[in-house]
């Protein structure tokens, strides 16, 4: 995934979870809003919980390539910031995946 393609400022964190847009699954919490710049960003966040700091960059790493083959950057009309759950970890890569796409599917703002 590209740079250009993820939320990196607090500012911006906030102003999406401050929306109260989400959807939750075993695996993930995706909280969604309408895309400020002409492409979709995606912002992603790991609790200290599910383990030390190589733990937490390897999930990242693996959620970075799940959300590149899940979200068309741009096509998608949302931007998201995805945290990850405890129930993360008991799952394979396809079954995170397949729950990520799942999750990123009804992630609608009516």
């Amino acid at each position: 995934m590209k740079k250009a393609y993820r939320v990196r400022k607090n500012e911006e964190f906030t102003r999406i979870i401050t929306k109260k847009h989400s959807k939750a699954s075993r695996c993930f919490v995706v909280y969604y809003d309408l895309k400020k710049e002409d492409h979709t960003r995606v912002g992603i966040s790991v609790s200290k919980k599910l383990g030390n700091a190589v733990v937490r960059n390897k999930l990242k790493r693996q959620l970075r390539e799940m959300v590149r083959m899940v979200i068309d950057f741009d096509d998608s009309a949302l931007d998201y910031i995805i945290i990850i759950k405890q129930g993360f970890l008991d799952n394979s890569f396809g079954d995170n995946k397949k729950d990520l796409e799942k999750t990123i599917k009804a992630c609608k703002i009516v």
